[in-house]
């Protein structure tokens, strides 16, 4: 068994930090269904702005609204306006191809990369 990329949504922009609210990542709920993570996932989140890393958990956001919020103690780490690239994994004995999107600015699904 080894662990495989299996989505990943690139080139997000935060749009929110919130230190106040109780851990995770809110993710548009359109790009968490378009790239096949599900609420409650744990997730990578690599910031591609200042190199921080770190792993949390999936939320879902309001449909359409382009929101990718850093909750929590992630929010220190992660900042609004930052670029990030957050990828899920799974377990298996066989390979997976991923899912990967490419979103612009405003995290509006682009394309399939």
């Amino acid at each position: 068994m080894r662990w495989y990329l299996r989505s990943k949504i690139h080139n997000a922009v935060v749009t929110q930090a919130d230190i106040d609210y109780i851990g995770s990542i809110t993710i548009d709920s359109a790009l968490v269904e378009k790239v096949g993570f599900q609420e409650g996932e744990k997730v990578a989140v690599w910031d591609v702005t200042n190199g921080e890393r770190l792993e949390t958990y999936v939320i879902l956001g309001r449909r359409n609204s382009g929101i990718i919020c850093m909750n929590g103690a992630a929010a220190k780490k992660i900042k609004k306006g930052d670029k990030v690239i957050i990828a899920g994994f799974e377990l298996s004995d066989k390979y997976i191809k991923p899912k990967i999107i490419l979103v612009d600015e405003k995290n509006r699904f682009v394309k399939h990369l």
